[in-house]
């Protein structure tokens, strides 16, 4: 009996020849050196926008002109490494939305992921009235039926266009989970139950506008076999994070990576983030002190998320974040996947792809048989 070939994605006019796609995760760990080696291998790559102008010298001072800045430079160094796609993660949160997304489209990139948050109100700088012509294909983060109805709906009416894809999340996820702490452990909110359930409410869209509207499954994923699991159960694709950064490539500091490498299962924890939003992490001194009811010293240059209340949360995630990506890890933290603690060694993207795909068409045997 042959191997199943793992499947292509295709999204809009756009074709990955493998059918994943690398998470962005911020602040600073997928960036143009992650992104593109993702492409080159096939895939589809992400720059995080979250935090990423902190790394510009002037971020203290002109934060929105550092982010825009930042961005526009990620995405023209990773299209320096390669031709394949790439796409920009922006987070509804953050208050410099419209610009950073405005700032991707002008910058050719392929695609830009809409999370954490609804997407209900695009930038007024895009063409509203005829979004189908944009060639950055828009695609949402949702970790619900419900959420992705509302959307689709909303659109319809607002703007007569419906997104190009969808990325269902899981509550395994790395980083701010669009569940409630109660809802995580609870079976009714695995990937595994909403993902048909989102499947349901793309499907009459799919009919009115005749056209395949492909649903990417995201939280959780490690293995070629859980992707050949997920795309039996109808998505075309998935997301995944937490693999990524056990590589060379991944644009993180060695110290945020030696945290993966040196976790265990219980050091991974969920925590209530300052912005409101449960998020899962590993556990180190800083949360730990944290934790413990220590309120950190900061200053604020700039309110870069809408939700945050800077004067009365603990710490600032933006500062500890970006301490992490640098490997500083006495005073920031690493956000994880549910699986982070099996990442046993630092390999190439080129070399995990070739896993995945090869675990993918293995399993697509077993399940044959």
């Amino acid at each position: 009996m042959s191997l199943k070939k793992i499947p292509t994605l295709r999204i809009g006019d756009l074709e990955a020849n493998i059918p994943i796609i690398q998470g962005g995760m911020g602040v600073g760990i997928s960036l143009s050196s992650l992104s593109s080696a993702v492409a080159n291998e096939g895939g589809i790559g992400v720059i995080a926008t979250a935090g990423i102008g902190q790394f510009e010298p002037d971020w203290d001072t002109n934060s929105k002109a550092a982010d825009k800045r930042a961005l526009q430079k990620e995405i023209r160094k990773a299209r320096d490494k390669t031709d394949g796609i790439i796409g920009v993660n922006v987070m509804v949160a953050i208050s410099d939305f419209d610009d950073l997304v405005q700032c991707a489209v002008d910058e050719g990139a392929n695609m830009v992921f809409l999370g954490a948050g609804l997407p209900i109100n695009l930038p007024k700088t895009l063409p509203l009235d005829r979004l189908e012509k944009l060639a950055t294909k828009l695609v949402p983060i949702v970790s619900s039926a419900r959420a992705a109805k509302v959307i689709f709906k909303f659109w319809e009416k607002r703007y007569s266009h419906i997104p190009d894809a969808v990325v269902v999340e899981g509550p395994l996820a790395g980083g701010h989970l669009g569940f409630k702490k109660e809802q995580i452990n609870n079976p009714d909110y695995a990937l595994e139950k909403i993902l048909p359930e989102v499947l349901s409410v793309i499907k009459p869209y799919e009919e009115q506008f005749n056209r395949s509207i492909p649903v990417i499954a995201a939280g959780g994923i490690y293995t070629g076999a859980d992707i050949h699991k997920f795309m039996k159960l109808g998505a075309q694709g998935v997301q995944m994070g937490t693999r990524f950064v056990g590589t060379y490539e991944c644009d993180a500091s060695m110290e945020f990576k030696e945290a993966y490498l040196n976790c265990k299962k219980e050091d991974i924890v969920i925590i209530d983030s300052p912005v409101g939003l449960p998020g899962r992490a590993i556990r180190d001194k800083f949360l730990e002190r944290v934790l413990s009811g220590v309120k950190e010293t900061f200053e604020c240059p700039w309110k870069c998320l809408k939700s945050c209340d800077f004067k009365n949360v603990p710490y600032c995630i933006g500062r500890a974040l970006t301490n992490a990506k640098k490997g500083n890890l006495e005073e920031g933290f690493a956000f994880a996947g549910a699986n982070a603690y099996r990442v046993d060694k630092i390999i190439s993207v080129k070399e995990l792809i070739g896993t995945l795909v090869e675990e993918y068409e293995k399993e697509s045997i077993y399940t044959m048989v």
